[in-house]
């Protein structure tokens, strides 16, 4: 018997009978209409970028992305998120699919000139980074829809309580995946559901 031909064989029939890869479940809460139980949709927002131009639904039409809260002078959490952000740029830079997006929860403070400048020290592109302002109370409030806490607390030494979480968006505008921004090990496990997502789109 060829036992090495027959051990290449074994091999190859493993290798096709490796279960295909799950999608992502929808995360997203639900609400009734018309009746019937469907997906809440990131709702319509416009905000301005670090190009000074507007950033929208439009601008996310037929892409996921992954969004997050953060504010440019914070000492405490963000300087590790964008570390972290800033390895799911490099791994998907080059994927047409996939934008990121991040509110400063400061827009009294991080003004456009400033994200600019945040995005330039970053190294990043600002088509595939968008660092975004605008009205204070529709970022707070868009937040939520991201599964994100955002207060504003002047107890605190940094002035603002927030959650750090990255959180996945596919093309639909629904939740497919969301995780700690400050966990590396999260964070990598949330690279792999990008993978996936990408797959499926």
């Amino acid at each position: 018997m060829n036992w090495p031909l027959l051990a290449f064989m074994t091999v190859l029939i493993l290798l096709g009978c490796k279960p295909e890869e799950k999608p992502l479940p929808i995360l997203s809460k639900k609400e009734e209409v018309n009746g019937e139980m469907v997906y809440q949709q990131i709702p319509d927002f416009a905000f301005i970028g670090q190009d000074s131009n507007r950033v929208s639904n439009a601008t996310f039409a037929g892409k996921a992305y992954v969004a997050d809260f953060f504010f440019t002078s914070c000492p405490t959490i963000c300087p590790v998120m964008t570390r972290n952000m800033l390895k799911i740029y490099e791994r998907f830079q080059d994927s047409a699919e996939l934008l990121l997006l991040s509110h400063t929860i400061d827009p009294k403070r991080d003004s456009v000139g400033r994200l600019a400048q945040y995005a330039r020290n970053l190294g990043v592109r600002s088509g595939k980074w968008f660092f975004v302002t605008g009205d204070k109370d529709e970022i707070y409030a868009i937040a939520d829809d991201y599964f994100n806490v955002v207060i504003e607390d002047p107890t605190l030494p940094d002035g603002f309580d927030h959650s750090g979480r990255f959180v996945l968006v596919d093309p639909q505008r629904h939740i497919r995946a969301y995780c700690q921004g400050t966990d590396s090990v999260a964070v990598k496990k949330f690279m792999e559901d990008i993978e996936t997502l990408l797959d499926e789109i």
